[in-house]
């Protein structure tokens, strides 16, 4: 299981750190793609294949909605490893989709690694540091 916020940098030739202790998890392939809410993931490849499962089941024959969803995961996927210093090559094509420069954010979410832009991520996560919005948002989902 991924958890924890850590910031690195991405130096010249688009490497990134990936935190000591999501290494050993992200052994062997890994797959870094274009995310939701405008992040990169980086997927083991167990969660990577459950995903393209979960994605090759959806209908893509009547439901162009599907078919948006598999193109936008799979032609924005890069499969790679991490090099002997523990870091991955997050492709130049992908950092500018989210606008990665030198800072980034890597997050722990369960089955995957987010890897956001710092100031997209202090956007995006603000409104969950408010106690009362923490609880708002919880209510209705079961917990």
């Amino acid at each position: 299981m991924f958890t924890g916020e850590y910031r690195h940098t991405i130096d010249a030739k688009g490497r990134l750190a990936v935190p000591a202790r999501f290494r050993s998890d992200l052994a062997g392939l890994v797959y870094v793609c274009r995310w939701l809410d405008g992040c990169l993931a980086i997927f083991p490849r167990p969660a990577w294949d459950e995903l393209s499962t979960q994605i090759g089941s959806l209908s893509r024959i009547g439901e162009p909605r599907s078919r948006e969803v598999a193109r936008s995961v799979f032609a924005f996927a890069f499969e790679t490893q991490l090099d002997g210093q523990g870091r991955v090559l997050v492709p130049s094509n992908l950092r500018e989709m989210v606008g990665l420069e030198v800072d980034a954010v890597v997050v722990g979410l369960n089955d995957h690694v987010e890897i956001w832009a710092p100031d997209r991520w202090a956007t995006y996560s603000a409104p969950m540091n408010e106690p009362e919005e923490f609880a708002t948002r919880l209510t209705g989902l079961g917990i």
